[in-house]
C-alpha cells in the first residue's frame, strides 16, 4: 500500500495511478471467481467419485438395491450352521441334565400330505409280567416328517390286439398322445426339467448330474432336445399369454440384460430380455395376471415399438429413450415409476448423506404411505384418495426440487437426481389422474427377479434361439406363479392334453382356466 507522501501530485498522474488501481482489483475480482468455479467444479467431481466409489462398493459386496441378499445369504448360513451345532450339541447333552430354554410352539405338518401308518406293537401276545391276555388301553400317536427322494418310474402303454370271432375283424386301442413324437418322456418329467431350468435356476448338465445319482442315464443333449420340442409345443400357449397382456388398460414394461454366446469367435454379447406385465389387482380388477417376456439381441428402441405397436393405453416404465417414439401420437400415455426417481436420491444418501436427500426421501415415503392405505381399493376411489391427499403433497414436492435446483451446481449428483425427476414430472403426477396406474414399476421389476438370479447360474444363452425359448418359458412360468400355481403341476397337465387338443382353443389351458383341474396344494 502507498503512502501519502508517495502520492504524486499531478491530477493527470493520479488519474493513471486510480485506473492501475481498479484494473488490478478487477483482474483479482477475476482470478477468483475463476478459482470459486475451480473450487465448485472439483466439488462436485468429488461428490461424484464418491458416489461412483460408494456404488462400485455396494456392486462388491452386495446388490445395487437396499436390500443386500448377499450379507443376508450369509448371515443365514450361519445361522444354519449355529442351529445345526445347537441341535448336535443338545444330543450329545445328558439327559438328566438338559440346559433350560424356551422354545418355540411347533407347528402343525401339513393335512395334505399323504400318511403312512406304521403300528408298533410289544412283543408277544401276553403279558410278559403274567402272563395274562393284553386289551387295548389307548394309544400314543407322534408325527414324523420324512422326504422320499423324486423317483423315476416306467408307464408301460398296453394295447392289447382283438379279433372279432366272426369277421375277423381286428380292433385296437389308438396309442395315447405323446408331448414329443416318439419320445420317452412323459408330461411329469418334461415339465420337472422346464420348472427345474427356468424356475428353480438348474442348468441342464446339473440336472443330468442329479438324474445320474438316481440311476437314470439322461445325457445333457437329450435334455437339450426335450426342452426345444416342448417349447414349440408350448408356443400358442406363450402367444395367448401376449395377446391376454397386450388386451390391458395398463402395462408395466422393463428389461434386462442377458449374455448371449455370439457364434464363431466364443465371447458374449449383451441381449436383452423384455418384460411386459398385466396386473390390475392393487386397484381392485379380478382379471387374471400375466406377464408376457421378449427376446431380442440388442436393445435398440425399435424392439419395445414393435411389441407394443396394437398396444393402446398406460405404458408404465422407466426413462428408456427407446420408449419414447411409443408416446408421440398419444395412443399410449406414459406413466413414470417413482421408485426409479427415489434411488436416485438413495443412492447419494447412503453414499453421502444430506439435508437435500434425507427431506426428498422423507416426502417420497409419505407418498407411498397414502399408497399402502388405498391397495387393493377399486379405481375411482384411489383416484379420489390421490387428488385430496398426494397431489397437494406432490405440488410442494416439485416446488421444492426447483427451489432445491437453484442453490446448486448443475454439475453436482444431487442437481441431477432433482433434474431426472423434475424432467419426467407430468409423468411422474399421472398417477393421481387415474386410479389404475400404480405409483411405480415394481410388477415389471418383481417379474425380471428370477432372471436375475438364474444369470448367477447359466452364466449366458448359447445362441439368440436359446434366449427366445427361455423368454417363452419364463412367459409361462410367471404367468402361472402370478395366479398362485404350482407351475410344475400346471405345465404337467398342459403337456399331457396339449398335443391332440385343437390348436383355436389354446386358451383352455390358461392358468385361471384350468386351475380347477389341477391338483390342490
Amino acid at each position: 500500500m502507498l503512502n501519502h507522501a508517495d502520492l504524486p501530485d499531478d491530477i493527470d498522474a493520479l488519474k493513471a495511478l486510480l485506473l492501475a488501481s481498479e484494473r488490478r482489483v478487477q483482474e483479482r475480482d477475476e482470478r477468483v471467481a475463476g478459482l470459486e468455479a475451480q473450487l465448485n467444479t472439483r466439488a462436485a467431481e468429488i461428490e461424484h467419485l464418491k458416489l461412483q466409489i460408494a456404488r462400485l462398493r455396494r456392486m462388491q459386496f452386495g446388490r445395487k438395491s437396499e436390500k443386500l441378499d448377499y450379507q443376508i445369504e450369509q448371515l443365514e448360513l450361519l445361522l444354519e450352521d449355529l442351529q445345526a451345532d445347537d441341535a448336535e450339541a443338545e444330543r450329545e447333552m445328558p439327559a438328566a441334565d438338559p440346559a433350560p430354554r424356551q422354545r418355540t410352539p411347533r407347528k402343525p405338518l401339513p393335512d395334505h400330505l399323504p400318511r403312512d401308518e406304521k403300528v408298533h406293537l410289544p412283543p408277544g401276545d401276553a403279558c410278559q409280567a403274567c402272563g395274562g391276555a393284553l386289551r387295548k388301553l389307548g394309544e400314543d400317536v407322534a408325527e414324523q416328517l420324512e422326504f422320499v427322494p423324486a423317483s423315476f418310474r416306467v408307464i408301460r402303454h398296453v394295447r392289447p390286439k382283438l379279433a372279432c370271432t366272426c369277421c375277423d375283424a381286428i380292433v385296437q386301442a389308438p396309442a395315447p398322445s405323446r408331448p414329443i413324437a416318439r419320445g420317452i418322456a412323459g408330461p411329469g418329467l418334461l415339465a420337472h426339467v422346464l420348472v427345474a431350468k427356468f424356475a428353480d435356476h438348474i442348468p441342464l448338465y446339473r440336472q443330468s448330474v442329479i438324474y445320474a445319482r438316481e440311476g437314470v442315464e439322461l445325457e445333457r443333449a437329450l435334455l437339450a432336445n426335450w426342452v426345444g420340442a416342448t417349447s414349440a409345443l408350448l408356443r400358442p400357449l406363450v402367444e395367448a399369454i401376449r395377446r391376454h397382456v397386450l388386451a390391458g388398460r395398463k402395462l408395466h414394461a422393463d428389461d434386462t440384460p442377458i449374455p448371449v454366446l455370439a457364434p464363431g469367435n466364443g465371447k458374449t454379447k449383451t441381449a436383452r430380455l423384455w418384460t411386459y406385465v398385466r396386473d390390475d389387482r392393487a386397484s381392485g380388477d379380478a382379471t387374471p395376471a400375466a406377464v408376457w417376456f421378449a427376446y431380442t439381441p440388442d436393445r435398440k428402441g425399435i424392439h419395445p415399438q414393435t411389441h407394443l405397436a396394437n398396444f393402446s393405453g398406460v405404458l408404465q416404465a422407466d426413462a428408456y429413450a427407446g420408449f419414447n417414439a411409443l408416446y408421440l401420437d398419444g395412443t399410449i400415455q406414459e406413466a413414470a415409476c417413482w421408485a426409479h426417481a427415489r434411488r436416485k436420491f438413495y443412492d447419494l444418501h447412503v453414499a453421502r448423506p444430506s439435508a437435500i436427500t434425507t427431506e426428498a426421501l422423507h416426502r417420497i415415503a409419505e407418498l407411498y404411505g397414502i399408497e399402502a392405505e388405498i391397495r387393493g381399493k377399486p379405481p375411482h376411489e384411489r383416484q379420489l384418495v390421490r387428488q385430496q391427499r398426494a397431489h397437494p403433497l406432490l405440488d410442494d414436492f416439485g416446488n421444492w426440487l426447483r427451489a432445491t435446483l437453484e442453490k446448486l451446481s448443475r454439475k453436482s449428483d444431487t442437481a441431477a437426481a432433482i433434474q431426472y425427476a423434475l424432467n419426467l414430472w407430468p409423468a411422474l403426477l399421472r398417477y393421481c389422474d387415474d386410479g389404475i396406474i400404480e405409483i411405480d414399476n415394481s410388477a415389471a421389476e418383481r417379474a425380471l427377479r428370477g432372471v436375475a438370479i438364474g444369470r448367477r447360474n447359466y452364466l449366458f444363452a448359447g445362441a439368440d434361439s436359446g434366449g427366445e425359448r427361455a423368454a417363452a418359458i419364463y412367459s409361462l412360468i410367471g404367468t402361472a406363479k402370478l395366479n398362485g400355481i404350482d407351475p410344475e403341476a400346471w405345465l404337467r397337465h398342459v403337456l399331457a392334453n396339449i398335443a391332440e387338443h385343437p390348436v383355436n382353443r389354446v386358451d383352455d389351458f390358461l392358468p385361471w382356466n384350468c386351475a380347477a383341474q389341477l391338483p390342490s396344494a
